[in-house]
């Protein structure tokens, strides 16, 4: 199966992390999808993979495992640039680049901590700090405007706006409405953003109840 798809940079290329353990990197022709490469990743599920925003050629991963990782699509991809396998207590479900600092990763998991990530040292990335949201960290979405804040969506703990920019992260507003599992969720920004910060939307999802709400966050005026 199918279960994560990342666009790159170009819009020319997809990631596409497999059930099997194995990730493909699937180009875009003018009449058809091509599988340009494949291979085996990881021992189990991929649940997550991701582009580098400013290096196209570098592909990360997370699998359930609990490994993360990085391939240099330039090379043989089956040598990792870096391959993480002891800090993360269960699987790596998601990966997020900060967009304004991109020598900022994070990561959420299974084990239920959102943990930040600098990978200047590329072979030897850093976990500069790590938060418990309560639930296992499914999505996390920064915002588009304001550059360290994050929305997480956390299994069994709903939803949860986090502060991940200097000094340690800390949970700024939650949400939990839902009644199910804490799924998906992402961003709006309405007209007249830039100036107010409480002009942000927020849509989540939850699984089994199939349930999509609407709502706007109420303390990011306070960042």
């Amino acid at each position: 199966m199918c279960l994560f798809v990342d666009w790159n940079q170009t819009a020319k290329a997809l990631s596409v992390g497999l059930s099997d353990g194995s990730l493909s990197v699937v180009s875009m022709r003018e009449d058809r999808l091509e599988v340009s490469e494949q291979w085996t990743a990881h021992q189990y599920e991929v649940w997550t993979c991701y582009f580098d925003r400013a290096n196209p050629h570098l592909l990360y991963s997370g699998s359930d495992d609990c490994s993360f990782s990085c391939w240099d699509l330039r090379q043989n991809p089956s040598n990792a640039v870096f391959q993480n396998k002891k800090s993360h207590n269960m699987g790596v479900c998601c990966i997020a680049q900060n967009p304004l600092e991109g020598n900022m990763l994070l990561t959420g998991s299974y084990d239920e901590f959102l943990r930040v990530w600098d990978i200047r040292s590329m072979v030897k990335p850093v976990n500069v700090k790590s938060l418990n949201l309560g639930g296992g960290v499914w999505r996390i979405k920064y915002h588009p405007l304001i550059a360290d804040v994050v929305l997480a969506a956390c299994m069994h703990n709903g939803f949860a706006i986090v502060k991940v920019g200097t000094g340690d992260a800390a949970v700024v507003e939650t949400y939990c409405k839902h009644e199910s599992l804490a799924y998906g969720a992402d961003w709006q920004i309405n007209e007249g953003a830039e100036q107010n910060k409480n002009f942000s939307v927020v849509a989540t999802c939850s699984f089994y109840d199939r349930l999509l709400r609407v709502w706007q966050p109420e303390n990011l005026g306070n960042l």
